[in-house]
């Protein structure tokens, strides 16, 4: 495999080179490029020693399979912008599957999601009312955006159960402050088919170490719960107030 010198004049003038392409793919399809500065080096990159040492700009990616370009054309590689990403993933995500090309509504997404995270994370201000949306939409939550969004909750900016699905003994040994409802996994079947009806409502699940709540957060959204978060790291991770008793 050739090796390929990052620093090297060869290279450098061939990564000009890429982001004039990428630069075009915008300008053709109406994309942007991610939020994300390293996502986009580091694609750009990729396609540019792909070029060196194939001759295409074949997506970083992937692995590209093929000792010979006729065996490389063969195998239908994926060179950029790749069909997939042009016909399902962009179309249906609004970013490619490397994410450097997006659309602006998925780019102006990603910018708000990442003040949101920022303001939850620092501490320096409350989370605006599109903050809190965008960031109770996450599937995966740390402690700072938990506290962060039960504020906002008590602000009224948003609405959403937040669950214990730890042991009764667990729970009286100390909770969430704002928990609103206990739901054990070892009475999981009880529970469940209790809440049928509620399958259209925003839930964030704890427990210890987030990974019972992450399993039932599975089963719940398998199962047509739409909006389900997960505490990951659960309350041994949280810096928030715990309710003892």
């Amino acid at each position: 495999m050739q090796q390929i010198d990052m620093n090297s004049p060869e290279f450098q003038a061939e990564l000009e080179k890429t982001w004039r392409f990428v630069e075009k793919v915008n300008d053709r399809f109406g994309f942007v490029q991610n939020p994300d500065e390293e996502i986009n080096e580091g694609v750009a990159m990729g396609l540019a020693r792909n070029r060196l040492i194939y001759g295409k700009r074949y997506c970083p990616c992937f692995m590209v399979v093929g000792e010979t370009p006729e065996e490389r054309q063969k195998a239908d590689n994926r060179i950029c912008p790749c069909k997939p990403a042009l016909e399902k993933e962009i179309p249906e995500d609004g970013v490619c599957h490397c994410g450097i090309f997006c659309t602006p509504e998925y780019a102006e997404k990603k910018r708000l999601e990442e003040r949101a995270e920022e303001a939850a994370h620092q501490h320096s201000r409350g989370l605006s009312q599109e903050e809190a949306e965008l960031l109770l939409e996450k599937e995966q939550l740390d402690g700072d955006e938990i506290e962060a969004l039960l504020e906002a909750r008590e602000l009224g900016m948003v609405r959403f159960t937040l669950v214990d699905v730890r042991e009764p003994m667990e729970y009286q040994m100390g909770h969430i402050k704002g928990t609103d409802e206990l739901w054990p996994t070892t009475r999981f079947y009880d529970w469940f088919e209790k809440i049928q009806s509620r399958k259209e409502e925003r839930f964030i699940l704890y427990c210890h170490t987030g990974s019972r709540s992450y399993q039932v957060q599975h089963v719940m959204k398998a199962q047509g719960f739409r909006h389900v978060g997960n505490f990951t790291h659960g309350i041994i991770a949280y810096p928030g107030e715990i309710v003892r008793g």
